[in-house]
């Protein structure tokens, strides 16, 4: 599956092609033999005169960053999207004004309201939003989904995760999607077993609850571990992510995906086969 986006003929445009994601994404695609026909920045970028190839360290591709979606996605299959919460979901509404079939979103930190808006927003456009893309990652959510149903409730759940100090949502996307397949497992949500923070002279473990322990130092790229523990015995369910490129490639391996399928909201398990596991 990893190596899907070169098996097929897409075009791509990317939001926030001058970022840490948005270059590595161009990149991959690049290097993956895509079409890549556009991007966007901030109004403010100074990177607005720069050539998107270029940002990415590869070719030239005598295109520049566009400040509105529309322009950036006009010559698009599919809109990649790593950006803020507001950005993105500006964008998915202006992606009705184009030939934009897909989405990959892997921006975090949406609140309710905000994840409904993506929703809505799947009624035209097969959407793949994940708050990690990584495929060591989803094979770890699918196993913490299991482990927390076969464990049982005795067997305390708590994840650790670590990025770098210019992170700003948390816990991580990545860290609340572990949460959200431990509380699955559990048969319950997550917003009535989810614990808050350890602080203060009354700070006890409550029995079931499933814990959030959060770090940011240095250039982290991003390490998360599911714990499980028992009176006797404690398993440990870890990855740690070597290089950005790895969220590009799943990327693009949704994309592939994606561009194949009716509109809907779709996430990492569905793109994998692990959707039920």
């Amino acid at each position: 599956m990893t190596d899907s986006a070169g098996t097929q003929s897409f075009s791509v445009a990317i939001a926030g092609v001058a970022g840490r994601m948005g270059r590595q994404l161009v990149g991959a695609a690049l290097d993956s033999g895509l079409d890549v026909t556009g991007g966007s920045e901030a109004p403010a970028s100074e990177h607005l005169g720069s050539d998107i190839g270029e940002l990415a360290g590869r070719r030239l591709l005598h295109l520049k960053p566009a400040t509105d979606p529309v322009s950036a996605a006009g010559n698009a299959d599919v809109w990649i999207d790593f950006t803020r919460p507001a950005a993105t979901l500006a964008a998915l509404d202006s992606l009705k004004h184009t030939r934009v079939r897909a989405a990959i979103i892997g921006t975090t930190g949406f609140t309710p309201a905000e994840e409904a808006e993506i929703a809505r927003a799947a009624n035209g456009l097969a959407i793949v939003k994940a708050g990690n893309f990584s495929v060591g990652v989803n094979l770890l959510q699918a196993l913490t989904r299991m482990a927390a149903e076969r464990l049982g409730p005795d067997w305390d759940i708590e994840i650790y995760e670590t990025h770098h100090r210019r992170k700003v949502d948390a816990p991580s996307g990545t860290a609340l999607m572990l949460g959200e397949a431990a509380a699955e497992g559990r048969g319950k949500p997550l917003s009535e077993l989810r614990a808050p923070p350890y602080d203060g002279p009354d700070a006890k473990r409550r029995a079931g609850n499933i814990g959030f322990a959060v770090r940011r130092t240095g250039g982290v790229i991003g390490d998360h571990e599911v714990s499980f523990g028992s009176d006797m015995e404690l398993l440990t369910l870890s990855h740690t992510a070597l290089d950005r490129a790895v969220f590009a490639h799943g990327a693009l391996s949704a994309a592939a995906w994606a561009v194949q399928q009716d509109p809907g909201l779709y996430n990492m398990n569905d793109v994998l086969g692990l959707s039920g596991n």
